[in-house]
């Protein structure tokens, strides 16, 4: 007599495994979806809301601007011991201009009428608005710490959406429920249709945001930077971070003054307009006064706003005008010769290496910021869509649970784990090393404890079931 289950039965066998895996995943993702697709729609929401935060700033003044250097001596003086990290060339000339100072890892933005040299208003980059909203959703404002949470959540929501869209996916050329809701069959019918419908619409999209936000987490983001440093690290300087603590570290390098032939101490500085002599502490000690020369060069080249001239340091050993726009596509550098103000090298983004476009493409679309505004509305379907399918999927959960068991659908004494369903869940968990490393110790957990405890065995659906 042949042992071997029936095809049909190692399929149900199967559908069943993958259940129970798109479950569990459920049930540890849905806070963390829910988080995620609130704070990445606002964020999406920066170009509009940013200038609006801002407009107190917009219209300041019609009388023409003083040197460039004499705003940059007026914001240092308004932060003492601090040095000039980036001037940032005003979009208008009846806008404050923008100067960003630091000291340390710290970097402050400082807001200074161009006609007046009058102080507007003072503060530190990780206050404002938008970053703090972009360290609640990649951090959750818990440092390293927060990134390996968000990063372990979004690699067990790549599973969910995997299972779930072999869970759904059509069979039978059955149309009505998968890619379109039946509105007539009552409650049940529409919750699970909703949850169904809605994920096999927006799963590409969300899989595609979870995978182009990797990059920035500290565990897989870090790892990405070895392997890129073995071929890229000569030719371009990686143009993204991977959690606070790498972004602290750049703006040290940054507010660090570069040394040898490229410092330039007090002797020099005394010329720069609006300085005192007895501004003798900190960022007063550097000589700015090449920015003069540097500006009309930069603004010239019509970079993609917003502009960023920088001065020697650490990070650059010339000064430097960068464009900082969230389309990094349309980023280009300048290097600067402080003297002549020479353009030494102009570095594109079609010169990167090509791991590097691949991530500036997908950080782009991640931000919506490659083709607004229909990237945008992209990116607020599919966070609303993430919403919708929380939603339901606690709906459907609560109308049909079991009383006095969690709800998963239960384990199966014969079943097995089908070849392939074990090669895609070890190549994934290999891709995704803390997904590998969880399921591991969830499926240890539940093997070596939990089915050997009565209670917990009927409330997670671990009884063995012929």
């Amino acid at each position: 007599m042949n042992q071997n289950p029936a095809p049909s039965t190692r399929k149900q066998n199967a559908y069943r495994l993958i259940w129970r895996w798109h479950f569990y995943a459920g049930l540890f993702c849905l806070p963390f979806v829910l988080w995620l697709a609130t704070t990445g729609l606002i964020y999406l929401f920066k170009p509009q809301l940013e200038p609006l935060l801002e407009r107190r700033y917009a219209h300041v003044s019609t009388a023409p601007a003083q040197p460039a250097s004499a705003q940059v001596a007026a914001a240092l003086r308004a932060v003492p011991g601090s040095v000039l990290n980036a001037y940032v060339l005003p979009e208008s000339p009846e806008a404050a201009t923008r100067i960003l100072v630091g000291h340390g890892s710290e970097l402050i933005r400082v807001f200074v009428n161009p006609a007046t040299l009058q102080v507007l208003g003072v503060v530190r980059e990780n206050d404002r608005f938008m970053k703090v909203i972009f360290y609640l959703h990649g951090e959750l404002l818990l440092g390293s710490g927060g990134s390996m949470v968000v990063e372990l959540a979004a690699s067990w929501t790549i599973l969910m959406l995997i299972t779930g869209l072999y869970l759904w996916w059509p069979r039978n050329a059955r149309l009505g429920g998968t890619l379109y809701p039946r509105l007539r069959q009552g409650k049940r019918i529409f919750w699970r249709d909703l949850h169904a419908v809605i994920g096999m619409w927006i799963s590409l999209f969300a899989l595609f945001l979870l995978l182009s936000g990797l990059p920035w987490s500290k565990s897989w983001g870090g790892m990405l930077h070895t392997i890129r440093q073995t071929y890229a690290a000569n030719t371009a300087t990686q143009d993204w971070t991977t959690g606070s603590a790498s972004e602290r570290a750049q703006i040290k390098a940054e507010n660090t003054p570069a040394s040898g032939e490229h410092a330039m101490h007090m002797a020099m500085g005394m010329n720069m307009p609006g300085m005192d002599m007895g501004d003798t502490q900190g960022g007063m000690l550097e000589d700015y006064s090449p920015i003069d020369r540097l500006v009309p060069i930069a603004t010239a080249q019509h970079l993609a706003p917003p502009v960023l001239i920088a001065p020697p340091s650490q990070h650059a050993p010339h000064w430097t005008a960068r464009s900082d726009a969230d389309d990094r596509p349309s980023r280009s550098t300048l290097t600067l010769d402080a003297a002549t103000g020479a353009i030494l090298q102009r570095t594109s983004f079609a010169q990167k290496p090509l791991l590097d476009r691949i991530i500036g493409y997908g950080i782009a679309i991640h931000e919506g910021a490659l083709f607004p505004p229909i990237n945008q509305i992209l990116g607020v379907f599919t966070a609303l869509g993430l919403m919708t399918l929380c939603t339901s999927a606690i709906v459907m959960w609560w109308r049909r649970r079991p009383i006095s068991t969690l709800g998963a659908p239960p384990a199966m004494a014969t079943a097995r784990y089908p070849y392939a369903l074990i090669t895609f869940l070890v190549c994934l968990g290999v891709f995704l090393p803390l997904l590998g490393m969880s399921m591991l110790l969830v499926w240890l957990i539940e093997w070596l404890c939990l089915r050997r405890i009565e209670r917990a065995r009927v409330f997670l659906g671990l009884s063995a079931q012929a």
